[in-house]
């Protein structure tokens, strides 16, 4: 393997030199710079990036902290995170921590070792002070930590009125939300926008808590149709848990859209694959990712910015199970 000492005997410079070409720090002659970069491209000369890293206390690395991989909404924002890091020389360590607090804070550890330069957070398990514990900056994705911490998210609240405000319109009269986990803010927001429309009109309706999970949104809706026989529509706080949902009609007997008509909420690309297909809240996934990866790299490189809170527009997509004459 080819050494910075191999590099500077090639180009007949010092060792020092080979240094201050590749850090771009201190002065170098034009010939010696000429030389060392032939000598680099000659030997196929590799930089050890470990090295380096302690050197300069930075990687050229983000983090990006996720509750769940299973989730297909995680994945697509990972995919617009990576996108845009590598653009800007940046690679990306993701880190899954099935909303343990546990491992969650063993990947923060295991972070602060690697000298990262900047993290983005899609869970929020620790408090602030945890995650502040890294000294790098922090971009928070979809869900809120800190009034202090830059956040991109799409805007909840407003999605969730217009799923709501859909089923009542065609002609449901007992609506069920399917909630996610309470003081998860994401959650939290699409209830309550489902909440203000229920009761502003005077509809009835249940409330009933579910993880962000295919399986537990299952068993969930089961015993909802069990208690509440006559639900004639349900309003899912993700596209996963809405998927629960059609298993459990289906185990039921209950025909979707029919028997009861079903939004959920996100936009994953699994929705047009179910069947019937998927009525839902898109959430604008990729842009949301790659307004963090700006956000983030802006901060590292030390440029200014323009807000600290980005909400992004949903958009209702009504396909097949919902009753609508819309969807062709």
């Amino acid at each position: 393997m080819t050494t910075i000492k191999d590099v500077a005997k090639y180009a007949e410079v010092s060792v020092a030199t080979v240094s201050r070409v590749l850090n771009k720090k201190g002065y170098v002659s034009k010939d010696a710079e000429v030389a060392v970069l032939k000598a680099i491209k000659d030997l196929n000369y590799k930089p050890n990036s470990v090295a380096r890293s302690l050197y300069h206390k930075t990687s050229k690395m983000i983090g990006l902290l996720i509750p769940d991989i299973s989730n297909p909404f995680f994945p697509e924002l990972a995919r617009a995170v990576e996108d845009v890091a590598l653009t800007y020389g940046y690679t990306v360590v993701i880190c899954n921590t099935d909303e343990d607090k546990r491992k969650e804070q063993q990947y923060v550890d295991a972070l602060k070792q690697k000298y990262i330069d900047g993290l983005i957070l899609s869970t929020n398990q620790l408090s602030i002070d945890d995650y502040k514990s890294l000294h790098v900056p922090l971009v928070a994705l979809d869900r809120s930590i800190s009034d202090s911490v830059p956040i991109v998210t799409a805007n909840n609240f407003i999605g969730a009125q217009q799923a709501t405000e859909y089923l009542i319109d065609n002609g449901s009269t007992f609506l069920a939300h399917l909630r996610g986990p309470v003081g998860v803010k994401t959650a939290d927001q699409r209830y309550k926008g489902f909440k203000e429309v229920v009761e502003k009109k005077g509809i009835a309706h249940v409330v009933v808590e579910s993880e962000f999970n295919i399986h537990h949104a299952k068993k969930t809706a089961l015993d909802l149709f069990e208690r509440y026989p006559s639900i004639d529509a349900i309003f899912a706080s993700s596209d996963i848990m809405a998927a629960g949902v059609m298993k459990a009609a289906k185990q039921m007997g209950k025909e979707v859209p029919t028997d009861v008509q079903l939004i959920g909420f996100d936009g994953i690309p699994l929705g047009e694959m179910l069947t019937p297909s998927l009525s839902t809240v898109i959430q604008p996934i990729y842009d949301m990712g790659a307004i963090s990866t700006r956000l983030l790299i802006k901060q590292i490189e030390k440029q200014p910015l323009e807000t600290l809170h980005y909400e992004l527009e949903t958009e209702l997509n009504i396909r097949e199970t919902t009753r609508s004459e819309q969807y062709e």
